[in-house]
């Protein structure tokens, strides 16, 4: 798992950005093999999204071939209402882009069957292939997409219950009343986010710092269901300082000293966008080491003065 930590909001905002960028253009999608993205709601993404907007604009990016996947929707609301995630994708993110819109994929929380709903939603991600890379967020008590704490972490896209502190802490956006946010909603598993080839997680603020620190420094706890992320082959995890608060001291050196190795001693020119090392050049740079059939220069000064202090010998005459 890496673990990347930029000074605030803005800075991740723009390394995920950035990272999504590249991940696109190096994957070249075609229509036959289009890039797989999935997204997430809430306020974390915004200032990615921002930016993925500008790089479209500016025609540094294209999602003409890229299909996208929502990770989650209330039940009950209607998609024009301003907090349905289907508005507010649309607001800060698709209406800004060149995606055709039969590559965009949203649950239906006014579905008739629900569960219906949910199985066509796992088909169509088998369908294409899977999800190439899930960008996701979290809550305050580390909960991934509607996930809850106590949320099975082999679960697939279903109908949730939202717990109460998700539904007081969603009130501000239904104006601070807590009987107009709904109760149920419809959004993909754990299992389904940690089925991606690679998952990116935005955590940010203080206030998810301790849902960090289980993430990062406990084990995986279905209480917890951002801790799947430890099982990930390419799991990613972009904070900002704040939410480094709870976090001892030692892991944040830990993982700032892994991305200054790669930066400053192996190179971004040996390394892939993932951080995993494709030329063993750079890993070398600055390293000497002794031949087999030679001795080691410190071992042998070592030997010379052990000989020293060893009393002498006279060699026995016959």
């Amino acid at each position: 798992m890496r673990l990347v930590i930029r000074q605030d909001y803005d800075e991740v905002s723009d390394w995920v950005a950035h990272y999504i960028k590249e991940r696109i253009l190096q994957f070249k999608p075609t229509k036959d093999r289009p890039f797989v993205l999935g997204l997430p709601s809430g306020s974390s993404p915004v200032g990615c999204y921002q930016r993925l907007a500008k790089f479209c604009k500016s025609g540094q990016l294209s999602f003409k071939h890229v299909i996208t996947f929502s990770m989650d929707e209330y039940v009950g609301l209607p998609r024009e209402h301003s907090q349905s995630y289907y508005s507010f994708l649309w607001k800060h993110l698709y209406q800004h882009l060149d995606i055709p819109s039969e590559n965009i994929n949203m649950l239906d929380g006014n579905a008739p069957d629900l569960d219906e709903e949910c199985r066509r939603y796992e088909a169509k991600i088998a369908q294409v292939g899977g999800i190439e890379l899930f960008v996701g967020g979290i809550g305050p008590d580390g909960h991934i997409a509607f996930n809850e704490p106590g949320s099975s972490l082999t679960s697939r896209t279903r109908v949730k219950t939202l717990a109460y502190e998700t539904i007081i802490a969603n009130a501000r956006f239904f104006d601070g009343d807590v009987s107009k946010v709904p109760k149920l909603a419809l959004t993909v598993g754990v299992a389904t986010v940690m089925d991606a080839r690679e998952v990116c997680i935005i955590i940010v603020g203080a206030h998810k710092s301790v849902a960090l620190a289980k993430c990062v420094e406990e084990g995986v706890n279905h209480m917890c269901t951002v801790s799947a992320i430890q099982l990930h082959p390419k799991g990613l995890i972009v904070c900002d300082e704040d939410t480094t608060l709870e976090l001892h001291v030692k892991t944040v050196k830990y993982f700032k000293s892994i991305e200054h190795v790669h930066q400053s001693l192996i190179g971004k020119e040996n390394l892939s966008l993932q951080g995993q090392v494709i030329s063993a050049k750079g890993a070398t740079i600055g390293i000497t080491r002794p031949r087999e059939d030679q001795e080691d220069p410190k071992d042998t000064k070592e030997d010379e003065d052990h000989d020293e202090d060893r009393p002498s010998k006279k060699k026995k005459e016959d």
